[in-house]
C-alpha cells in the first residue's frame, strides 16, 4: 500500500482501520466499480457490519466458556479453517512464497493485538459492557488518524483535527463524570487501530495475512487449552452440546465477515466503507441497551453526542477525500 498524499489523511487514517482486515488496494489503485459490483460490495459490507455488529449475542451465549480459553479457540479453529480453505484453494505456493522474516515479525505482533482485542470485547460482553466497548470502536477512526499522524507523518486536515479535539471532548466527559476510565472502550480501540497500523505496513492480502497469523498463535493457543486440560479444568466451561457446538464453529464466526469484507473492499468506495463501519458499533450499543438492559444515561448520550460530532466532521472530510480521488 502506498503512501498518502498531504492533506488526505481521512482516507489514509480510514485506510488503516478498513483495509487492514482486508488487505484491500489504495483507492488510487482501485478499478472504479460498476452498478452491478457495487451492488454485490454493499450487500457484502453491510453483511460484513452487521455479523460483527451482532455478535454479542452469539458470545452472550457462550459466557460460560473462559474469555481466555474462547480466545483460544476461536483462533485454533480459525487457523484450522484457513488451513483447509488454502489447500482447498491451492494457495500454499503462494503462502510459502510470500513469506519473510520481516513479514512474520510484523503479523506476530498484528496476531498478538488482535487477539488481545477479541479478549477485551469478550470480557465486555459476559460481564454486561457492552456499550463501553461500543464506544471504543465508535472512536476507533479517530484514533487511526492520530495514529496516521504520529506514525506515519500524515498531515491532518482541519476537518480532521476539530474530529479528534470534539471526540476527546467526549472521552475526557464521561471520564470526568462516571470518575473511571473506560479501560475497555480504549483497549479495542487502541489494539485494533494498533493491529491495523501494522497490517498497513505488513503488505499482504487478508487471506494470507490472517492464515499466518492465526497459525502463528496457534502453539500458544493449542498450549494454552492444553495446559488447562492438564490442570484439570472443563475447556469449555462446563457447558453443555449446544454451546460447545457454537465454540468449535468459532473459526468460521471469525473467518466469514473478514472474507466478505474483503470481498466488499475490492467493490465499495472508500467513503462507502467509512459509512458502513458505524453500522456494527450501532448495533452493539442497541443491543447492549434494548436486549440486555445495559445502563445509557445522559452523561453517556452526552459524551456518545461529542464522538458522534466528530464522526461526523471526520465523514465529511472523507467524502471530501474520496471525491477528489474520483475526480482523478
Amino acid at each position: 500500500m502506498g503512501e498518502h498524499e498531504p492533506g488526505e489523511t481521512a482516507a489514509g487514517g480510514i485506510e488503516v482501520r478498513l483495509e487492514a482486515a482486508a488487505g484491500a488496494a489504495p483507492a488510487s489503485e482501485r478499478p472504479r466499480p460498476s452498478d452491478e459490483s457495487s451492488i454485490a460490495g454493499l450487500l457484502f459490507g453491510v453483511a460484513t457490519y452487521a455479523w460483527w455488529g451482532l455478535q454479542p449475542v452469539y458470545f452472550k451465549l457462550m459466557q460460560q466458556v473462559p474469555p481466555a480459553a474462547m480466545v483460544a479457540h476461536r483462533t485454533t479453529w480459525c487457523a484450522l479453517l484457513m488451513v483447509l480453505v488454502l489447500t482447498a484453494l491451492r494457495q500454499w505456493p503462494h503462502f510459502f512464497s510470500c513469506l519473510s522474516k520481516r513479514l512474520i515479525l510484523l503479523l506476530m505482533c498484528s496476531a498478538l493485538l488482535l487477539a488481545t482485542n477479541w479478549l477485551f470485547y469478550i470480557v465486555s460482553v459476559v460481564t454486561g459492557r457492552i456499550v463501553e466497548t461500543s464506544l471504543g470502536y465508535f472512536i476507533n477512526p479517530l484514533f487511526s488518524v492520530l495514529l496516521g499522524i504520529v506514525f506515519l507523518r500524515e498531515r491532518p486536515g482541519r476537518l480532521q483535527i476539530a474530529a479528534i479535539l470534539t471526540a476527546a471532548l467526549g472521552i475526557a466527559y464521561i471520564v470526568c463524570r462516571l470518575t473511571f476510565i473506560p479501560w475497555l472502550a480504549f483497549g479495542v480501540a487502541g489494539t485494533f487501530g494498533l493491529y491495523g497500523l501494522v497490517r498497513k505496513v505488513a503488505h499482504v492480502e487478508s487471506l494470507m495475512g490472517l492464515t499466518i497469523e492465526t497459525v502463528l498463535l496457534t502453539p500458544l493457543t493449542v498450549g494454552y487449552l492444553a495446559w488447562q486440560a492438564f490442570q484439570g479444568d472443563d475447556l469449555f466451561g462446563g457447558a453443555g452440546t449446544g454451546v460447545r457446538i457454537l465454540v468449535l464453529v468459532s473459526g468460521a464466526v471469525t473467518a466469514v465477515p473478514l472474507l466478505f469484507f474483503g470481498a466488499a473492499a475490492r467493490r465499495l468506495p472508500l467513503s462507502t466503507l467509512g459509512f458502513l463501519q458505524f453500522v456494527a458499533p450501532s448495533l452493539q450499543l442497541t443491543l447492549a441497551v434494548g436486549l440486555y438492559g445495559e445502563p445509557f444515561s445522559i452523561d453517556h448520550a452526552v459524551s456518545f453526542g461529542f464522538i458522534w460530532a466528530g464522526l461526523i466532521l471526520f465523514s465529511v472530510d472523507l467524502i471530501r477525500v474520496s471525491r477528489r480521488y474520483r475526480a482523478k
